[in-house]
């Protein structure tokens, strides 16, 4: 895959699809996963709060509670999709060769009879390898990351 947008549009598929074993390997081994509180606001991780911030180790904790059968939130199952705007390629410090995304979107999760849905941004910075590409950061900046939220079960 060697636009970057079509690798942002396949990892919102395999999230969809359940398929968080393969998800996580997209994440380079000190990539991270943030959902900043303060939402686009926020300019760091460590100087304020996050609804989350996971290293490899802390995401493939949640994979293996989203596949073990005795997860008690995951009865029923969550389910999700992921709706996304063409993602709009951002300038990369100068440099880098990292490649640096931005991408609206609209998740929704069900999970029974209940669903939520979430609206945000996603900034996703890539690190070309020579398979294409992997997560060094995927950044979720929720429209209204302030609010008390419902408990969120997939990845965003």
């Amino acid at each position: 895959m060697n636009d970057p947008r079509d690798f942002v549009a396949a990892e919102a598929a395999l999230l969809d699809a359940g398929r968080f074993d393969e998800w996580l390997a997209l994440f380079t081994d000190d990539g991270h996963y943030w959902v900043p509180l303060l939402g686009a606001a926020q300019a760091d991780p460590h100087s304020h709060n996050s609804i989350a911030y996971e290293d490899r180790l802390l995401l493939q904790l949640r994979v293996d509670r989203l596949k073990n059968p005795r997860a008690h939130s995951q009865q029923p199952k969550s389910r999700c999709q992921h709706v996304l705007q063409w993602p709009r390629v951002e300038p990369a410090p100068e440099g880098s060769a990292d490649v640096r995304l931005c991408t609206p979107f609209i998740y929704v999760e069900a999970r029974g009879d209940d669903q939520m849905m979430l609206a945000g941004t996603c900034r996703h910075w890539l690190v070309p390898t020579p398979g294409g590409f992997a997560i060094r950061q995927k950044r979720i900046d929720l429209l209204d990351a302030g609010r008390a939220l419902p408990s969120v079960q997939l990845f965003i």
